[in-house]
């Protein structure tokens, strides 16, 4: 719920910058929306204030900076209020407010009854970019009644300011782990939704903090749109990768042995193990899953290797394409052996990736 705060009054902003989040572990489609809707808590701040200062020029009658026979009021600064929402508080939002006390904005408890909906929009937004229609929906959404042509068109240009400002922000140079995955994501259109590739890049730096790096939204996923994704990241600033995850897709790896030609790259063993089991009896991949994770497990990449090739010996004549599977880039099953990273950085390389 919203929290008032007094302060010292300041005039309207309409600047502000996409805040960076710390990326939590991504299992599932449902934890990868809320991490994006935390992306997108700086839109939020974006789309509150912006609604609300359209508000006020409603009662007073008037834009801001211009002048009017029609004036009803008169600007008078603004005071800080805190918002909290499903992914976090919202600090020091700016209410605007008018000479004479008159305004009231719906703002807060419209978005407290509909934030799903608001949430969901704006997310939608950042990752396939901004349109009139779904600025002019969430901005109704928050104000009651349909918003003015030129209201839409300035809340948009607020929007698009923001995310761009959060896609072009210059990285780091050195990261520890950068996992790349192509998540399926469902955008709606009225009461139809269409599902988009969203091309993803989570990094992780020394520290071990997360962060999602880039997105990019495709129809399908393919070589030219991970290229652009990659040189995204090296154009502004991440050249120093000390390991890759990825999964088997031939056009990310195409466009990753382009771009990043030397960097290290291990295989996503959940993408791997899911892959394997596959082509294994249900009543059987209990046992043979534990003898996958085993491999994994092992403290040198001596004894993994070991435990790999006493692994196909076993099953070579009973399951080949599993077998056939594992085999597959085996070269790059192992990688993470021999990276320099804290152990609680690598074990997130078994955890990430959520699609096969």
């Amino acid at each position: 719920m919203p929290v008032d705060r007094q302060k010292k009054d300041s005039t309207p902003n309409t600047s502000s910058s996409m805040q960076e989040q710390t990326a939590p572990a991504l299992p599932d489609q449902q934890t990868f929306q809320q991490y994006l809707r935390e992306l997108a808590r700086g839109a939020i701040r974006v789309m509150l204030e912006g609604v609300m200062r359209e508000e006020l020029d409603a009662l007073i009658g008037v834009g801001w900076g211009e002048s009017s026979p029609k004036r009803k009021g008169y600007r008078n600064g603004s005071y800080s209020r805190d918002l909290i929402t499903t992914s976090g508080r919202i600090e020091d939002l700016q209410v605007p407010r008018d000479r004479e006390g008159q305004f009231h904005t719906q703002v807060f408890e419209r978005y407290r009854r509909y934030e799903p909906h608001v949430a969901q929009g704006l997310t939608e937004m950042f990752v396939a970019g901004t349109s009139t229609h779904k600025v002019g929906d969430v901005a109704e959404t928050l104000m009651g009644v349909a918003p003015s042509a030129s209201a839409i068109s300035r809340l948009n240009q607020s929007l698009t300011q923001q995310y761009e400002t959060w896609r072009q922000r210059t990285l780091q140079d050195h990261w520890r782990i950068v996992y790349l995955d192509g998540v399926l994501f469902s955008i709606r259109h009225g009461d139809k939704a269409d599902s988009t590739i969203i091309l993803t890049a989570l990094g992780v730096d020394p520290a071990g903090n997360k962060e999602v790096l880039a997105l990019r939204a495709c129809a399908e996923e393919d070589k030219d749109g991970w290229a652009c994704l990659l040189h995204d990241l090296r154009s502004r600033g991440a050249t120093h990768i000390d390991l890759f995850v990825t999964d088997g897709h031939t056009g990310l790896l195409a466009a990753l042995s382009e771009q990043f030609t030397a960097a290290p790259r291990q295989r996503c063993l959940v993408h791997k193990q899911r892959n394997v089991l596959n082509a294994i009896p249900r009543r059987e991949r209990g046992e043979v899953q534990a003898e996958l994770v085993g491999i994994w497990e092992q403290s040198t990449k001596e004894e993994a290797l070991t435990q790999l090739a006493a692994f196909k010996a076993r099953y070579a004549m009973r399951y080949p394409e599993a077998v056939r599977s594992l085999a597959e880039d085996e070269e790059h099953l192992l990688t993470l052996c021999a990276v320099e990273a804290p152990l609680s950085l690598l074990q997130g390389a078994t955890h990430w990736c959520q699609s096969g």
